[in-house]
């Protein structure tokens, strides 16, 4: 907070009845000129701070700083959480995800599965066909 924005607030904070200070005490500005001049001025350096380090800086150790970045294995704890649900969707969810997964060209689209075809073979046996011609054709 500047000086200036403090004065201001300090004097709204004053009661009512006191007046500004004396015409003596006040600062006698001569003008913006001189204001500039002021803020343009450098401070002499303090003797007790070096202004080459940074304040508040903390040293890091080397070995410490290769532990935080070191890979660490996580495949245990992944093999642990990975077994400890037994939960299978149903089939019919996991189509869905992989359908909406997919892409919609044709290319991206897996085959269609084909029915096998069963060997068109007949339903009757030799028995049967053996039956059928003793009772139709009267053969023994």
């Amino acid at each position: 907070m500047s000086a200036s924005l403090l004065r201001r607030g300090l004097e709204l904070l004053e009661p009512p009845g006191r007046a500004k200070a004396p015409p003596g005490l006040q600062r006698n500005r001569a003008g913006p000129r001189a204001a500039g001049a002021a803020r343009r001025r450098k401070r002499a350096p303090e003797p007790g701070r070096n202004k080459a380090t940074v304040k508040g800086r903390v040293v890091k150790s080397a070995i410490e700083e290769y532990h935080k970045k070191k890979p660490v294995n996580h495949l245990r704890e992944n093999l642990r959480y990975m077994l400890k649900g037994r939960l299978v969707a149903d089939k019919a969810v996991t189509e869905k995800v992989l359908a909406q997964n997919r892409g919609r060209k044709s290319k991206d689209q897996p085959p269609e599965k084909t029915k096998k075809k069963k060997s068109e073979g007949t339903v009757f046996t030799e028995e049967d066909f053996r039956k059928f011609e003793r009772e139709y054709f009267g053969v023994p």
